[in-house]
């Protein structure tokens, strides 16, 4: 099972949803970060469950361990392991999903490709799962920041279904606009709207998804390499690789197809002594590596696959049936996927940084 990710800056996530704990180990990561466990928690906080009425109610504290690999709140440059302990399991709402396949789930996958699967809260096909990545994004986040001026990643929800929020420009983006409201919406009055939407899905035993948005501030030029791990293909995967996404995009991406290549381009000129770009339809990405530009992309995350309403299904011995879900699930997965992708560009980044370190 592929569950490691980066070159230079690696991760492996480990653990189920509803065994001990999930966790994560770190290598890679320079010497002499300043990194303390406050550093991880905030992170986690903002992913966890139980938040807020429109995400799921398990109740998790997500308190993260650090094992090894930090002393003194300085990292070591040794691996640094991670450990949250799970604490409030409900196996018994997972009986009935022995048999039967939960439709859009991974649990018929797992069996056609393993013979074997967790099935309390889906095993390693959770969101559970993105706790590991979330710590690790901290800890990429404070490498960057220590080596990077200005370095920052805002992510925020720009769609729930027909809903569309309005993007504020330049410096009126902020994660404090951002964590404003429940939904992790850069707009308050979509946000409003957003929220009603969502409650009222759930109170149809429903789910509904959307697109984030993502702006990366403070990328140096230089960064990504030209072929195969160009970085718009990286952050494509770390994106594609997050439980429920469905799309991904950068710069104009479909839109631009709409567009002449006059209508497209973006023109350079010289701001001092550097070169930017008049226009941003690149994303911050041209040829596989960064230009300075700020990096914007988009991820889309379907409805939540559990819903609580009866569907039809079959079970792991052919059998046609019937399965109405329980547990408990988020209506909409979008509030708390946010710092999971600004945590999966922390790791890009952090990696492409490091490789590039290493080439100069």
């Amino acid at each position: 099972m592929a569950s490691n990710f980066g070159t230079l800056f690696r991760i492996s996530t480990w653990g189920e949803s509803h065994g001990p704990g999930v966790g994560v180990v770190v290598d890679g990561c320079p010497p002499l970060i300043p990194l303390t466990v406050d550093d991880i928690q905030h992170e986690l906080h903002r992913r966890r469950p139980g938040q807020s009425k429109i995400v799921t109610p398990r109740k998790e504290d997500d308190t993260a361990e650090i094992l090894s690999g930090v002393l003194d709140g300085k990292t070591l440059g040794s691996p640094i392991g991670i450990f949250v302990r799970n604490t409030d399991q409900r196996p018994s709402a997972y009986t009935e999903m022995q048999q039967a396949y939960r439709p859009s789930h991974a649990d018929y996958t797992y069996d056609a490709k393993y013979g074997i699967r967790a099935v309390s809260g889906g095993g390693r096909s959770s969101a559970r799962e993105t706790i590991g990545r979330v710590a690790a994004g901290a800890i990429a986040r404070k490498v960057l920041q220590h080596s990077l001026t200005g370095y920052e990643a805002l992510a925020y929800v720009k769609t729930v279904q027909h809903l569309h929020a309005e993007v504020p420009t330049g410096s009126a983006l902020t994660a404090e606009l951002i964590e404003s409201n429940i939904v992790r919406t850069c707009d308050p009055v979509a946000a409003e709207k957003m929220i009603a939407l969502i409650e009222a899905i759930r109170r149809e035993g429903n789910s509904v998804g959307g697109v984030i948005e993502c702006v990366v501030r403070g990328v140096p030029p230089g960064l990504g390499e030209p072929v195969f791990d160009r970085l718009e293909a990286d952050l494509a995967k770390a994106m594609l690789s997050l439980p429920a996404t469905k799309g991904f995009e950068i710069g104009s991406g479909f839109a631009g197809t709409t567009m002449t290549g006059l209508e497209h381009n973006d023109e350079f000129y010289m701001d001092g002594q550097n070169v930017r770009t008049r226009t941003n339809r690149s994303g911050g990405v041209q040829g596989g590596i960064s230009n300075g530009e700020e990096i914007i992309f988009r991820v889309a995350f379907k409805p939540t696959a559990t819903v609580l309403r009866e569907q039809k299904t079959v079970t792991n011995t052919g059998e046609d049936t019937t399965l109405s879900a329980r547990g408990r699930h988020d209506p909409c997965v979008l509030p708390r996927a946010v710092p999971m992708v600004e945590a999966m560009v922390h790791l890009v980044v952090a990696d492409h940084f490091l490789r590039q370190r290493a080439l100069r």
